[in-house]
């Protein structure tokens, strides 16, 4: 596996040479690997806690807002889909677009269309990478919408993009309602996320 962190012995210097989408494909297939500011990321798949709010809320959104005839429609709710923007390459647990924007999905292994909507659930292993790697990278890549989950404190926190800053819309907790942009159009309990 290629190791993108290794020194350059050619010039003596302590120079990192940026990751590629190679040494994602190079990384062992039990591992998520993301490519951040030029850094191979891999981290274990997550923990069921982790898992079952991920699905659960892939669910509660998907069905309404993306196969479901009977819900408001509009949009393509992915699990972990691979995107390349720019020159990073990132793997949010969940993620949305407006079909008006991507009226079709694409056929290849990745996108390269900025999602409308991101979700991250936070788990100890991830925590510091979803909160200071990737949330700047969706915010330069002008994501609209972006929850954070915290399975251990059983809370959702939503924010929006406005001038290139996160600002916090929502908050719950526990097994509070959520009606949350920009899936207002729905009402779940945020309790069906937890185990």
């Amino acid at each position: 596996m290629a190791t993108p962190n290794r020194e350059i012995a050619a010039t003596g210097a302590s120079q990192r040479p940026s990751a590629t989408y190679q040494d994602v494909l190079d990384a062992p297939p039990h591992l998520v690997a993301e490519v951040l500011h030029g850094t191979l990321h891999t981290h274990p798949r997550p923990a069921i806690p982790h898992a079952r709010a991920a699905s659960a809320l892939g669910s509660k959104i998907g069905g309404p807002f993306d196969y479901d005839a009977d819900g408001p429609g509009g949009w393509w709710i992915f699990d972990e889909p691979e995107l390349h923007l720019a020159e990073d390459i990132i793997v949010p647990d969940l993620a949305g677009w407006r079909r008006e924007r991507m009226p079709r999905y694409p056929e290849a292994a990745y996108i390269t269309l900025a999602p409308d909507w991101v979700c991250e659930v936070l788990s100890p292993s991830t925590r510091k990478v979803d909160l200071v790697e990737k949330r700047p990278l969706y915010a330069r890549e002008g994501v609209t919408h972006l929850w954070l989950i915290e399975p251990d404190d059983r809370i959702l926190e939503a924010f929006e993009l406005h001038d290139g800053q996160w600002v916090l819309i929502a908050s719950a907790k526990d097994d509070d309602p959520v009606s949350i942009r920009p899936f207002d159009a729905i009402t779940f309990s945020l309790g069906d996320l937890w185990p």
